[in-house]
Order: C-alpha cells, then sequence, then structure tokens
C-alpha cells in the first residue's frame, strides 16, 4: 500500500464522485416509458464513489504508522481490465447488456483469478441476468436488450 498515491486517489475518486452526483442533478429525473429515470444511476454511483473514496482516505491514516514493502505494479491485469472496460463502452448498445456485461465480468473475474473459471462463469452468468430482470421488469427500466440477430 503506497499512502501517498492512496490518498490521491482518494481525493481523485471523491472529487469524481461529487461531479457526478452534480451532473446527475442536470440529467432528466424521467424518461419515455421508464419509470426510474436516467438520473438515478449516476447519482447513486456518484455517492458510491464518494463514500469509498472517504473510507479510503480514513484507511491511509490508520495505515500510515504501519510499514509495508512495496508491492511490483500488475500493469497486465490493468491493461485487460482496461480494455475489457472500453470494449464493454463500444459493444453495449449493438450487442446488449447481457452478452456484454456476462463476457466483461468473465474477463475480469478470469484475469483476477484464472483457475476458478466454473465460478467466474456462474457469477457472471447470474449477476447479468438478475440486473437485468431486475432493472427491467421490477424497477420498470430500459437497457439494451438483445442483439438483432439474436432475436
Amino acid at each position: 500500500m503506497d499512502i501517498k498515491f492512496d490518498r490521491f486517489a482518494a481525493v481523485l475518486f471523491l472529487a469524481v464522485g461529487l461531479l457526478c452526483v452534480i451532473g446527475s442533478r442536470g440529467i432528466a429525473s424521467s424518461s419515455y416509458g421508464s419509470v426510474v429515470g436516467p438520473d438515478i444511476f449516476p447519482l447513486i454511483l456518484g455517492i458510491l464513489l464518494m463514500l469509498l473514496a472517504i473510507r479510503l482516505f480514513y484507511e491511509t491514516f490508520q495505515a500510515s504508522g504501519s510499514t509495508e514493502k512495496k508491492e511490483k505494479l500488475q500493469y497486465k491485469p490493468f491493461l485487460i481490465i482496461f480494455i475489457a472496460s472500453l470494449l464493454y463502452i463500444l459493444t453495449l448498445e449493438t450487442v446488449g447488456y447481457v452478452i456484454t456485461t456476462f463476457l466483461f465480468l468473465f474477463v475480469c473475474f478470469q484475469t483476477m483469478e484464472r483457475s476458478k473459471w466454473v465460478t467466474s462463469f456462474i457469477i457472471s452468468a447470474g449477476f447479468s441476468c438478475f440486473i437485468y430482470y431486475l432493472f427491467v421488469n421490477v424497477l420498470k427500466g430500459t437497457l439494451p436488450g438483445w442483439p438483432i440477430w439474436f432475436s
């Protein structure tokens, strides 16, 4: 744990979270055919990011007394997850939420822990289907469905 980096990251994440909350206030509160408006998701994510940033900042003060050796930065997993995130963003509308979220989560889980691919498969599939069902059927929101060639 690099305390200086973690403190800087905490302040940066706090600022990004605050900007998400402020930006979400400028988005319309409802959309056509949806009970949940497009402002809810960025608002919740902004608040969550701010809370996690405050916790990280607090933890840096708790760990400032301990001396741990520096860990080697892992560039390969970072690049894999970064590229997977970009591909997720670029293909979400065309491929659909369930498939892209499943693939994104599966790639990220496998990047973090390679040996448990069955567990990664089950969690990725379950999470993407559950969130789609929850958001579309329970909250009456809209998400990109299945791709055109699937219908």
